[in-house]
Formats: structure tokens, sequence, C-alpha cells
């Protein structure tokens, strides 16, 4: 195995699942270690901690939200659920309880690397000291010193509301952010419940940032739980994937 292959562990008691995760993943440069159970996952993640955890939510002898509760209480990198549970309150709790993205079974293994690429490149820039503080992705460009914003080279005037909703979602780039989430971080804990001020303001920041704000390619909906700040990933691209529209 080479040094610099990501580790990722798998828990997930359905066999078939961890099959294909392991065939399709291990030829792309993963090294995978498997779980088929909550235990047997923490264990393996204490021993040698992952680079990233792909959690199943529906473990034999554990609910997987209960599992990702523990491995928060120590655990630092990404973890990616991947779950049959498909409804809006089942993404939300887990996103508010630490998990950095959900997908829902059946799932594309394009999709899914892409979202392992995402997950891995943030979590690496999280642990690396700031060298300069811009970030970019696409035509979109932040200085996050001068606090200028810009778009194919031109510079973007936004209000501070604005502003700080995009930072915020700078800071958390490729994750799924919930609505109380956002709301709480750019509004204060008094204001979780006004979803109407996120909408108005994504709208807005929408219009400035984004070539088409029909067809946003950055600023991304995950419908009825949040949103998510897209960092281009040229590779997902040209396998032929679009960026899902509101």
């Amino acid at each position: 195995m080479s040094a610099n292959m990501p580790l990722i562990l798998v828990i997930e008691d359905e066999a078939p699942i961890r099959k294909f995760l392991r065939v399709s993943l291990t030829a792309h440069g993963y090294h995978l270690v498997e779980a088929e159970t909550a235990e047997q996952g923490l264990r393996l993640a204490a021993q040698q901690p992952p680079d990233l955890v792909i959690l199943d939510l529906g473990l034999p002898d554990q609910d997987g939200l209960e599992l990702l509760a523990r491995l928060r209480e120590w655990f630092r990198g990404p973890i990616l659920i991947l779950s049959a549970r498909g409804n809006e309150q089942d993404k939300v709790k887990a996103l508010d309880q630490g998990a950095d993205d959900y997908l829902t079974k059946p799932f594309g293994v394009e999709e899914l690397q892409a979202r392992l690429r995402v997950a891995l490149r943030h979590s690496a820039l999280a642990r690396q000291p700031t060298a300069s503080p811009i970030f970019e992705t696409g035509e979109l460009k932040v200085d996050l010193g001068s606090r200028r914003v810009f778009r194919a080279g031109e510079e973007i005037h936004l209000t501070p509301l604005e502003y700080r909703l995009l930072t915020t979602m700078i800071q958390h780039a490729g994750k799924v952010l919930t609505h109380r989430f956002l709301l709480k971080e750019v509004w204060g804990p008094q204001q979780v419940q006004e979803h109407h001020y996120l909408r108005v303001y994504m709208a807005g920041l929408r219009r400035k940032i984004e070539k088409d704000s029909a067809l946003p390619q950055y600023l991304l909906t995950e419908t009825g739980v949040g949103y998510r700040l897209r960092q281009v990933d040229t590779t997902f691209a040209e396998n032929g994937a679009s960026a899902p529209r509101e």
C-alpha cells in the first residue's frame, strides 16, 4: 500500500455495498478498511484513524446517528453518510450532528468519488497553515484579507451580510450546511427559524456571483436541508455531471 493512498473506513453491514465500494474505490487510489457493526467501526477508527469515514445509518448493533455522535467526540476528519434513509429530517439531523455530507442509496460511483475528493481536499486544506487568505474556485475569487470579491476578474460589491454568508460557506467549502447552521452563524442563535432571511440573501448573493443565478455553479441547494459551496471539480465535470438546479 502506498503511503499517500487515502485511508477510508467503511462502516456498512451490507456485504454487497461493501464489495461495491471496495472494488470501485480501490481502483481509484483509495485504501479501505471495513466494519460491519458500530462497535467494530469505532474500534478500527481508534486503532488507525482514517482520512475519511463512510457511515451507514442502519447498523445492526447501534443506530448510525449514535455512532456519529460517538465518533465526533474525538474524530475530526470528514464523515460521509451513506444511507437508504432519504427523508429530509434524517439528513438534517445527521448534518447537524457533525456529518460532512449525505448520500442516499442507491448512488452513483461518479458522484460518490466527487464528494470524497471534495471532502478530502477540504480536510487537507483545513490542516495546513494559511499561506494566503485567498479562496478561489472556478471564476470566483475572494480575497479574505482585503474583503474583496471577484468574478472572472471583475470586482463584485457585496453587502456586509452577503459577505458574511459567503465567507461562512467558504470556511466549510464542499460541506452541506443546514439552514439552521447558516442562520445561527450569520444572523445569530435567535434567528434559526427565520428561513426566509436565508432565501432572500442567498438569492441576492447568487445574482452577484453566479453567471446564471437560475443555474448556480457555486452556491448549490440541498433541497429541504440547506446549501453547499461547490469547489469546482473539473474531473467530475468532465464525466458529464452538472450542478443541481434549485
